[in-house]
């Protein structure tokens, strides 16, 4: 009971992140942009699904994901639709007419109270180079959607860090939440 009902206390606050404690937890919260990220779900009308690349510094590795940002963190309100088609279009170069959140939920639930929300971008039109925004190094892949998962598990054997949100983002391209599938 003390976990719960125990005042927070900050015990480090940067520019993005805070660490807290409550009661004997310790966990990290953004500092800004309300928490939420979104995952963008992303199939080009030739069947390719958009992955981008990128070196994370906490893992000292190249990740595969797929595009993804901070909901609200350049316009304050921005919804998640809209945060994400303008993540989609910096970090791939593709827009899209329209994007459908699909679940939110926590990222990792023991270490942090930042929450994801899945969105589905569908329509879409190739705009741009991508690559990210000045901070950022990203190398964008159009992989067949049919050769997805193999392209993820080669990747894997090369040594690339996979974001385990790819595979519900997989299953997704191919099923509603209940299951069913999609299309």
């Amino acid at each position: 009971m003390k976990n719960k009902t125990a005042a927070p206390i900050t015990v480090y606050e940067g520019n993005y992140l805070r660490m807290v404690e409550r009661g004997t937890w310790e966990y990290s919260e953004r500092t800004h942009a309300g928490g939420l990220a979104a995952i963008i779900i992303a199939v080009t009308p030739q069947d390719t699904v958009l992955f981008v690349e990128q070196f994370r510094v906490p893992l000292q590795a190249n990740t595969i994901e797929m595009p993804a940002g901070l909901v609200g963190d350049i316009h304050a309100g921005e919804s998640i639709e809209i945060s994400a088609i303008r993540e989609l279009e910096e970090e791939t170069g593709w827009t899209a007419e329209r994007a459908e959140v699909l679940m939110i939920g926590p990222t990792s639930s023991g270490s942090s109270s930042e929450k994801i929300a899945f969105v589905r971008a569908t329509g879409l039109t190739k705009v741009g180079e991508g690559g990210g925004d000045g901070d950022e190094d990203i190398t964008v892949h159009e992989i067949p959607r049919t050769q997805a998962a193999a392209w993820l598990v080669q990747k894997m054997a090369e040594g690339y860090e996979l974001d385990a949100k790819l595979w519900a983002g997989l299953w997704m391209i191919e099923h509603e939440l209940d299951g069913s599938p999609r299309g």
